[in-house]
């Protein structure tokens, strides 16, 4: 127990290492299911949390916070820079989810509109870095290449509800989800509404997203990757692929948590860094694997 144990111990375990290591597993199994459930409601491998824009609105976020001080939540305290990136991710979320109730938007017009948003993110980031000091530069830059290393105790208290909020509702619609795999027509024809089915998991998992990027930063392919191991492993079975995504990306963060701490002694890297070296040849070789069939 943290009580019994020496002051130096106890700091070092329990105030340092525990809270990394269980945010890495928060925040893993989060991106890895919103990916997982991007990927079947949009019908689309490569739909994630980093290509919707969700992540490049929450740096922009981070940066309003962290170069001109600007709070969208007031009195955010110490959660001023999660408080801001959360909101941006959500509003790009929303983003999404309202245009895509217009009439004849398709899951590609979806796509094209998240791939439109992290252009427009990025660009409004480029410009935060372009006027920032030089000190608020470092922090932007820092936060944006995503980093575990903040990870606090009420961090992992919040990140924890959400999980536990939001998972049940995947869980609920496991046949759905499933069935919607078969494409729409078929979905139809066995009584499910796919329009309402596809906006309720797009809001789930906008909250689970920008809640799981706004306390650790961009952290890019866990969201992509995750979801296609377990797809090779369990298949398109919802009952089974939603607790494999969660396993793949939990494993994948914290491998990528640990590695980045074992590069060089005594400095830690930038957890984005990381796996996007270890993800794009990984996905890439997952393409290669499956490319007659990538799905």
């Amino acid at each position: 127990m943290p009580g019994s144990a020496e002051l130096t111990t106890r700091v070092i375990v329990w105030d340092i290492r525990m809270p990394i290591a269980l945010m890495a597993v928060l925040v893993g199994a989060a991106l890895s299911i919103a990916g997982a459930e991007m990927q079947t409601i949009l019908n689309n491998p490569l739909a994630s949390p980093f290509t919707l824009g969700i992540s490049a609105a929450a740096g922009f976020g981070a940066a309003l916070a962290l170069v001109l001080g600007l709070s969208i939540i007031p009195f955010a305290g110490i959660f001023l820079v999660s408080a801001n990136a959360f909101v941006f991710a959500m509003i790009a979320s929303m983003t999404i989810f309202v245009l895509s109730g217009l009439r004849g938007v398709t899951t590609e017009t979806m796509i094209l509109l998240g791939i439109a948003l992290v252009f427009l993110f990025s660009s409004l980031l480029a410009l935060m870095q372009y006027i920032a000091s030089e000190q608020a530069l470092q922090q932007v830059v820092f936060w944006t290449l995503g980093s575990l290393v903040k990870a606090t105790w009420p961090k992992i208290g919040i990140a924890t509800v959400v999980l536990l909020v939001t998972t049940p509702l995947f869980v609920k619609h496991v046949w759905t989800l499933t069935a919607l795999r078969l494409g729409d027509d078929k979905a139809h024809s066995l009584g499910i509404n796919v329009r309402k089915l596809r906006l309720q998991v797009l809001i789930s998992v906008s909250i689970l997203a920008a809640a799981a990027v706004a306390f650790v930063g961009t952290i890019g392919f866990i969201g992509l990757v995750g979801p296609h191991v377990a797809r090779m492993l369990v298949g398109e079975d919802q009952r089974f692929f939603l607790p494999m995504s969660a396993m793949c990306g939990a494993i994948l963060l914290s491998a990528a948590s640990i590695l980045s701490k074992m590069i060089t002694p005594g400095a830690i890297f930038p957890i984005g860094i990381i796996t996007s070296l270890v993800g794009v040849p990984f996905f890439l070789s997952l393409i290669l694997a499956k490319r007659r069939q990538l799905w």
